[in-house]
């Protein structure tokens, strides 16, 4: 897969970002079939694509707890 463009995407932060600005996660819509993913306190630095059915395996894992540190 070439490069993809994201100079015009649109990020959103996650849901579960803290409000004082730690823990900061984005992510752009309409890249199908890929999701970018970004550090928002670092939005001109990289941004990691992930295929989007492994980035929806991933949520689903986080949401259901299947996923422990």
């Amino acid at each position: 897969m070439g490069s993809i463009d994201l100079t015009a995407a649109t990020w959103r932060k996650s849901s579960h970002s803290n409000q004082d600005g730690g823990a900061c996660l984005e992510v752009a819509d309409d890249f199908a079939p890929v999701v970018p993913v970004r550090d928002s306190k670092n939005p001109h630095g990289p941004a990691l694509t992930f295929a989007a059915a492994g980035w929806t395996s991933f949520v689903s894992a986080v949401k259901s707890g299947d996923l422990t540190a």
